[in-house]
């Protein structure tokens, strides 16, 4: 039987939802921070759009999606705060 709690070597995909504000860079810069510092595979992609943002349902950003999924809105993380929501 595999180990279901094996980590596997898949891209992740992370997206930050954010205009551009002070905010949003910050949150950014924490995201490929902790990539850098947990040396994991990871595609990290600024959406600016407000109709993409809109759509997504997001009235507060910044935010931030983990292959497709909200784990934050409305605030910036710490590098740390990060690491532990990608380790999940």
């Amino acid at each position: 039987m595999a180990n279901q709690n094996l980590v596997v070597n898949e891209m992740v995909k992370i997206e930050v939802l954010g205009t551009g504000c002070a905010k949003c860079k910050s949150l950014t810069k924490n995201v490929e921070k902790a990539v850098q510092e947990l040396d994991i595979q990871a595609e990290v992609v600024k959406v600016d759009s407000i109709q993409e943002i809109m759509d997504r349902g997001v009235m507060m950003t910044p935010a931030l999606y983990i292959d497709g999924k909200s784990v934050m809105m409305g605030k910036t993380a710490t590098v740390e705060a990060i690491k532990r929501m990608l380790k999940k």
